[in-house]
């Protein structure tokens, strides 16, 4: 495992460590043992303590602040009304669920889900190749013919280089930026513009929910000494009160954009696309080879450069 997932991992542990830590002693508080939170505790357990003193005082900071502003995790209608605490399996996230911690009070048909960063904020790692129709599978449009005939000799000479010789390195290709990547940006440019064109009010809507999720969730980004909360509320279940209990600050909806307005490359790059959407979204596509030897497919890291000022976002700092 990758230490990037390992430290993850061990982040969403101590995520539900901490809730648990917290709401035990204040309201009903079980956790569900399952198999992504055996491997959760596993990756959290391999750090040496003062490692996970550091997990565990992030992770209580954006505790504190989701207990002020979620009044459901500390309050229960009576002592049936058990706050489980889930961790849930990737597998969520195929289906567009991108919550990491499941927080679920059945007798109110609550729950709240936090999506657990590492120092990273990248909101995707979706794959381009052949097989790969991006507009079926992110937008519910299908891509055109002439899209992926655009980029089967790219693929054609990718797979033809892999079957030669498995061990053929990136770096062998000569002007791979040129002879890959650029073209390969270009068809998918071309064809995001074109589905927007033909479906409107539809493209850029779904686009954002395939890269941010389906549900509400707050994101909790850890970071060196510091930890950032951000609340993705698109259909208004966060932060609700609990009978005459209200929040301790209010979460407004997040609005989804309707159209697209361009897509360039970023200055002097030629990896990276920008897609720019009305509502204030801004989207990065940074294109690459996720392995170090030649395959036909590749990568892209999808990072949010902008959202709405109606994205909440609090920082706190950690001494």
């Amino acid at each position: 495992m990758a230490s990037q997932t390992i430290n993850g991992k061990a982040f969403e542990y101590a995520l539900l460590l901490e809730f648990y830590e917290r709401l035990k002693n204040i309201t009903s508080v079980s956790i569900s043992e399952n198999e992504p939170y055996q491997n959760a505790k596993g990756c959290f357990d391999s750090f040496i303590e003062d490692e996970q003193d550091t997990f565990r005082i992030t992770a209580s900071a954006a505790i504190n602040f989701l207990i002020d502003i979620e009044p459901r995790l500390s309050n229960g209608i009576n002592e049936n009304d058990v706050l489980v605490l889930e961790i849930v399996s990737d597998q969520a996230g195929q289906t567009g669920d991108v919550r990491d911690v499941l927080m679920i009070r059945s007798l109110q048909k609550w729950e709240i889900g936090i999506s657990a960063k590492n120092n990273h904020r990248a909101v995707k790692h979706s794959r381009l190749s052949l097989n790969i129709d991006f507009g079926k599978k992110w937008l519910g449009v299908p891509c055109s013919q002439n899209y992926f005939n655009e980029i089967k000799p790219i693929f054609d000479m990718l797979t033809d280089l892999k079957t030669k010789d498995k061990s053929t390195k990136w770096i062998s290709i000569d002007n791979m930026h040129e002879v890959v990547y650029v073209p390969i940006l270009n068809a998918f440019r071309k064809e995001l513009l074109r589905l927007d064109k033909e479906n409107p009010n539809i493209v850029a809507e779904n686009l954002v929910q395939y890269l941010i999720g389906n549900e509400d969730f707050y994101k909790v980004i850890k970071g060196k000494k510091k930890v950032e909360i951000q609340a993705y509320n698109l259909n208004g279940s966060l932060n609700l009160p609990f009978e005459s209990i209200k929040p301790k600050a209010k979460i407004p909806k997040l609005k989804l954009p309707t159209r697209l307005i361009e897509i360039v490359y970023q200055d002097n790059s030629t990896t990276t696309l920008l897609v720019s959407l009305n509502e204030g979204w801004q989207i990065s596509f940074r294109i690459h080879n996720a392995s170090s030897r030649v395959e036909a497919s590749l990568k892209f890291d999808i990072n949010l450069v902008s959202a709405p000022h109606t994205l909440f976002t609090n920082h706190i700092f950690i001494a």
